[in-house]
């Protein structure tokens, strides 16, 4: 797992930890139980330490992520190039340096945006980064099947540190509800429990499909 000290990661690692042994890779470590192995790793940055990890990989879960909402002329191409490089290439180097440890039948996980799928205005760089992330999967899933599943998780907002600006105070969160269908904001246990299906043998005949999970925003009026 790469990523899993915070947030969305945090509640999969605490919906897992008592069945799998797990390996998460991640800049802080101090919220992890003392069950999980640490890898200190900066996606950003850092090449992953491949040497110490098992010979065999069942799953595979890339969590580091942005949030960089601003007006298209406010954003310049560097902005572009980080929420890429977070977002894709940093899941792209990681992952080629472990595919060939996934044992036939492992899962792989990844995030998009509900705003890859559904125009949104002020998402111009963080919906082409997670869109980049669900051509990825599509295609790679066609490559590796049958040995490998790959599917992809697109939530609306979630209750999140990354999240923290957009909802720090109660307006800001009544307004951010009143947006979705189902009048609330997602919590990181919401996603985790998609993505520990999708990691999970229930989900064995599913690959290669980005599921919303979103309170029903991409699909559904609001009123």
């Amino acid at each position: 797992m790469i990523g899993g000290s915070h947030g969305i990661g945090s509640s999969l690692v605490d919906q897992l930890k008592d069945r799998h042994r797990l390996i998460v890779a991640s800049r802080t470590h101090s919220t992890l139980p003392d069950s999980v192995r640490h890898i200190p790793f900066d996606a950003q940055n850092d090449d992953l330490d491949t040497g110490s990890l098992p010979e065999s990989l069942d799953g595979f879960v890339y969590l580091p992520g942005s949030i960089d909402l601003k007006p298209f002329t406010m954003l310049d191409v560097e902005t572009f190039e980080k929420d890429m490089l977070i977002n894709f290439f940093g899941m792209v180097k990681v992952l080629g340096s472990v595919v060939e440890r996934m044992s036939a039948g492992a899962s792989l996980v990844l995030f998009s945006s509900v705003a890859a799928g559904t125009g949104m205005a002020y998402h111009t760089s963080i919906s082409a980064a997670k869109g980049a992330i669900e051509g990825f999967a599509r295609a790679f899933a066609a490559e590796y099947a049958p040995k490998l599943r790959i599917n992809v998780i697109a939530p609306s907002l979630v209750d999140t540190p990354l999240a923290k600006r957009l909802l720090n105070n109660d307006r800001k969160r009544e307004d951010m509800a009143s947006r979705h269908p189902l009048k609330k904001i997602g919590s990181p246990e919401d996603i985790a429990h998609m993505a520990q299906f999708l990691l999970s043998d229930d989900s064995r005949w599913i690959t290669g499909q980005v599921l919303a999970v979103d309170g029903g925003l991409s699909t559904l009026s609001g009123s």
